[in-house]
């Protein structure tokens, strides 16, 4: 084991630093922990342990993640926070209210810099490909706002490799800035899209990764072994629970509870070290509903994963 130290690893070939672990708000800050000392604990001692990457989406609690996040993180120098958000999901009823149109992103973008209370984003991603949007036109709209000084950097999030390949050749054809991060989901129990698809493609282009769901909706931590807890999040988002909830994937964090255990840590601990541990990652999106959660992720920062470790966790988790 080593001391708690924070590290910074670059957006891929940028200069910008993010830390290797981050704080993410989705179904959690202004949805499911409302809390306003709640929020301001966990945001507090996230940035005290050296957490610079805060990220958050306009749809996370309708506004209401970016909002609260926003009052707190406020409080802390602007220089020393990379800040995101997301556009692309339903933010209303109203027809134009969702999607990549450049009506859709240069409305959103100026609600999304309200709420939080900056004058602009460090990141700002697509949430989504949006398959009814010309790709130039959300491009153009990107690259304008980076002009605008609105947002550093934009990002894609969930895109597949081709799709990140057809971006990345539209703005070099075009001289448009290009997407400079992706962000997609990876844990110990979603590897074959990221490690086949999504990163050969995004280390080519030079992107960064900030990675989210690394304890793949908390199956990672064991809270499933014997069931599914009252209000936990995969008992009340049924659409979550196919994904990572299955008789196979329990048995295999069953047997990483042995490693963990010879490890002296947790099995999340080890499936977050693990996640930051893979080539290409820049950040690893964090979750917290509450102050001992946070301050147990991150113990993850004194874990090392070795050669060894690598491959017991492969022979546990193939694919």
């Amino acid at each position: 084991m080593k001391l708690l130290e924070m590290h910074y690893r670059p957006l891929g070939r940028c200069g910008t630093k993010v830390s290797q672990f981050s704080l993410g708000g989705w179904t959690t800050f202004g949805d499911s922990v409302k809390d306003a000392s709640a929020i301001r604990a966990i945001l507090y001692a996230a940035y005290d342990a050296g957490v610079n990457f805060f990220d958050m989406a306009d749809v996370y609690g309708a506004g209401e993640t970016e909002r609260t996040m926003g009052e707190v993180l406020c409080d802390f120098p602007r220089r020393e926070l990379v800040l995101s958000s997301k556009v692309y999901f339903p933010m209303s009823d109203a027809i134009n209210d969702r999607g990549l149109s450049r009506k859709h992103i240069m409305e959103s973008i100026d609600g999304s810099l309200r709420r939080i209370g900056v004058d602009y984003l460090d990141i700002y991603f697509c949430h989504r490909f949006d398959e009814e949007t010309p790709l130039e036109e959300t491009v153009r709209a990107m690259d304008d706002l980076v002009h605008q000084g609105k947002i550093v950097y934009w990002g894609t999030s969930e895109w597949s490799g081709a799709q990140l390949d057809e971006v990345h050749q539209l703005c070099e054809r075009r001289n448009y800035y290009p997407p400079q991060v992706e962000q997609p989901r990876y844990s110990l129990l979603t590897r074959e899209r990221f490690e086949n698809d999504v990163r050969p493609a995004a280390v080519k282009h030079g992107m960064g990764l900030t990675t989210f769901s690394p304890l793949a909706f908390g199956t990672l931590t064991g809270k499933y072994d014997n069931g599914l807890p009252e209000g936990s999040r995969l008992d009340q988002i049924e659409w979550l629970r196919g994904r990572t909830n299955t008789n196979i994937n329990i048995e295999r964090v069953r047997k990483m509870k042995y490693l963990a255990e010879s490890l002296g840590c947790e099995r999340s601990q080890l499936a977050l070290a693990w996640a930051a541990s893979q080539s290409g990652v820049s950040s690893v999106i964090t979750g917290a509903t509450k102050l001992e959660q946070l301050q147990e992720n991150l113990g993850a920062l004194s874990i090392e994963i070795t050669e060894e470790i690598n491959m017991e966790l492969d022979m546990i988790f193939p694919d």
